[in-house]
């Protein structure tokens, strides 16, 4: 059971990982608040990942907030052989509560503060949660742009942006990463994953695992699920890997079980009829919630 399996992707040209990687959001309270209802658990969670070959692991400053990336610290740093990516432009008001905050000051104190946190000089992956509508692009690119030049950020990535402010972003920085919501049933980034595929882009699908109906019994994905010995989950990560190289599914979790459950998913073989049915039953799902 290795995350090595699902293949490796160059972060911005240089920096490989294993295209499994771990998203850390679960590690902290319900409602993405304050500390984990077992904190212990999430310590074993974290302290996991490496054994399990996942090198590439994805939190934020507002998940917790603070919490997600303190825990990150204190189980795995120094990070040897590890990539941790995170994010900063979301502030939390309360449990599930979010908003976006993009003044320039503020990108820039979010990203000196996760520095500290994480106890590096400098984050290789530095993703801007969310554009804020209040403040102009340029202002948000260009000291984005100015803090890597400055060596605070090695690579930069965006979260939920489509492909002309990603192509807006490109004429600040690279765009090593985008980050937006993408699964089996949930087809609104497709452009975007295909803009990401021609240009070398890692793209990274937040709640891969939803599957909705398509888990059903008699399903397309129980069909495949049983045929492979496998759950519907580890299916519908299984699709979402052989959907393009430049894929990178980070599931979450709080417990080292269901950690070794996603990572199994990586040796799954998805034959090119499975995945067309799937990808079939898929689209068409999408569409009639549209």
């Amino acid at each position: 059971m290795s995350a090595a399996k699902s293949g490796t992707f160059k972060i911005g040209g240089y920096i490989a990982v294993n295209r499994l990687g771990f998203g850390a959001m679960r590690i902290t309270g319900p409602g993405v608040w304050d500390e984990p209802k077992d904190r212990a658990e999430a310590i074993k969670t974290l302290k996991r990942l490496p054994e399990l070959g996942v090198n590439f692991i994805d939190t934020a400053d507002s998940y917790g907030p603070e919490t997600s990336e303190l825990l990150i610290a204190e189980a795995l740093h120094p990070y040897k052989g590890l990539l941790i990516a995170t994010k900063g432009g979301l502030v939390r008001p309360g449990p599930d509560n979010w908003a976006p905050v993009g003044r320039p000051e503020y990108l820039r104190q979010a990203v000196r503060l996760s520095l500290r946190r994480l106890k590096v000089e400098r984050i290789d992956l530095w993703q801007l949660h969310r554009i804020d509508a209040k403040t102009p692009r340029e202002e948000q690119f260009g000291v984005i742009a100015d803090m890597q030049k400055e060596g605070l950020i090695r690579h930069v990535g965006l979260s939920e942006v489509s492909v002309k402010e990603i192509e807006a972003a490109q004429k600040f920085f690279r765009v090593a990463t985008v980050q937006n919501r993408y699964n089996l049933i949930d087809r609104h980034s497709e452009d975007v994953l295909d803009y990401c595929a021609k240009n070398t882009i890692g793209f990274i699908p937040w709640y891969p695992l939803a599957a909705g109906d398509l888990a059903k019994p008699g399903s397309v994905l129980d069909t495949v699920a049983r045929k492979l010995n496998a759950t519907p989950s580890q299916v519908a990560l299984a699709w979402i890997l052989k959907r393009s190289p430049v894929v990178l599914p980070i599931p979450g979790t709080g417990k080292v079980k269901h950690l070794e459950e996603n990572v199994a998913a990586a040796s799954l073989t998805l034959s090119d009829e499975d995945f067309k049915a799937l990808d079939d039953a898929g689209r068409k799902a999408y569409k009639q919630a549209a």
